[in-house]
């Protein structure tokens, strides 16, 4: 059967190697970690995954942990008031507020669990896991023994080898600064306390504050997730090293600017020492052939190739999609040679999906235009519309009928008036 090489052990790397595994191929995993180093390091993501992502999983029947981690039933959006006038600074009011419900349920399960799980399990299953940092060196020796090369290691030096695709990227900065703390400790949302959602906090140029359940190394827990315009009020956690400081300016920031949030926050705790994250990357899309000095090629996955703003939660959704898509491109290729035009046309076959996220995700950087306020609006009186926009995360290819264009906006909604 033939050999294929995976440079990287995150979700995309993972399911890919365990469907591959699955399917009969010879699969060797490169990770920099071991499986009990992953579990001991620092959160790795947010990584809220919707339905189609989650099935994905359970077609591999490696959807361990989904009898264990919270179901995700909707996906509310609160958009803060201006800072009183009376109190420069003071706590802000919420201008709308509501929850769409998911078609099928979303689940968050901490990658440090997941990632060490689905380890183990490629190794139980008889797969060759080799625990070793790659340099660009290596995969050119590598690139001779295997019959197909893939990176889905998303940080350091193999990422160069993958150019910047502008055509595709319209960002060439970061456009936020990120700051994830998983607690223990949060109250529900007095709006439905008999179910789970993501909640969606936007305090308009300011930021967003992302607040959603999730399973950790020590069960049920929750991620307070600020996303800062850079150079905002936000833009504090750069530097910050210590975990309980890290806790304290997020708590800061959520009684000044998202107070209702707050609220049910005062009695939080961090879930354990690396339970933090701060960070920010450019949204890049790239060149998804890799050529290598000896003149052999790779083939880029995920957030190799695409890597979107985590505002829309579409990393880990976008992975799994990946995965499944490079899968079938895979299986269906039989014993023909994985040459560049294959790469190309696998990469193209994923984009068809990953484009709709790269859309939606760059316009949600951006100040919404004010069909998109009108959509956002509307949605806090009718409830069709707070649900179409809640299931566009499981689904972002549908905001093209409604989302992007004023036309297309006032059309949707006037269906959705009495007299439409």
């Amino acid at each position: 059967m033939r050999k294929i090489l995976i440079v990287g052990a995150g979700q995309s790397g993972l399911q890919l190697a365990l469907g591959l595994q699955s399917q009969g191929y010879e699969v060797t995993l490169m990770s920099n970690r071991t499986a009990d180093e992953i579990r001991s390091g620092r959160v790795m993501s947010t990584q809220c995954m919707f339905h189609t992502a989650l099935q994905h999983e359970r077609d591999l029947d490696v959807n361990f942990w989904e009898s264990q981690a919270p179901r995700i039933q909707g996906l509310g959006v609160s958009v803060a008031g201006p800072e009183p006038e009376d109190e420069p600074g003071g706590p802000r009011g919420r201008l709308i507020d509501w929850v769409g419900k998911l078609d099928g349920f979303a689940q968050s399960v901490d990658q440090r669990v997941k990632m060490a799980g689905w380890m183990e399990t490629f190794a139980q299953r008889g797969g060759q896991l080799v625990i070793h940092g790659a340099a660009v060196s290596d995969l050119d020796f590598f690139a001779r023994t295997y019959d197909l090369v893939m990176v889905s290691a998303g940080k350091g030096e193999l990422v160069s080898m993958f150019g910047r695709d502008a055509s595709r990227s319209p960002y060439d900065s970061p456009q936020r600064a990120l700051a994830v703390a998983y607690v223990h400790g949060l109250g529900v949302r007095p709006e439905h306390p008999d179910y789970d959602a993501v909640r969606c906090n936007l305090v308009p140029g300011v930021g967003e504050l992302f607040v959603m359940p999730t399973l950790t190394l020590t069960g049920r827990a929750d991620i307070l997730f600020w996303e800062g315009v850079p150079g905002g009020p936000l833009d504090v956690f750069q530097g910050v090293k210590d975990p309980s400081e890290h806790l304290s300016l997020t708590l800061e920031l959520m009684e000044r600017f998202t107070p209702w949030e707050y609220a049910r926050a005062t009695k939080v705790e961090l879930t354990d020492g690396g339970g933090t994250l701060a960070g920010r990357y450019a949204p890049t899309v790239r060149n998804p052939v890799g050529r290598l000095p000896g003149g052999g090629l790779v083939l880029g996955v995920a957030d190799v190739v695409v890597a979107n703003d985590p505002i829309t939660g579409q990393g880990s959704n976008s992975a799994s999609k990946c995965a499944a898509s490079y899968l079938a491109s895979i299986v269906e290729h039989g014993d023909r040679p994985f040459d560049e035009a294959w790469m190309r046309g696998t990469f193209e076959r994923y984009w068809n999906t990953a484009q709709h996220v790269t859309k939606w995700t760059n316009a949600m950087l951006a100040p919404p235009p004010e069909h998109v306020l009108n959509l956002i609006g509307a949605a806090g009186q009718l409830q069709p519309v707070a649900d179409r926009i809640a299931n566009g995360f499981n689904d972002p290819a549908d905001f093209e009928n409604f989302f992007f264009e004023p036309d297309k906006a006032g059309a949707y909604l006037a269906s959705l008036s009495p007299a439409g």
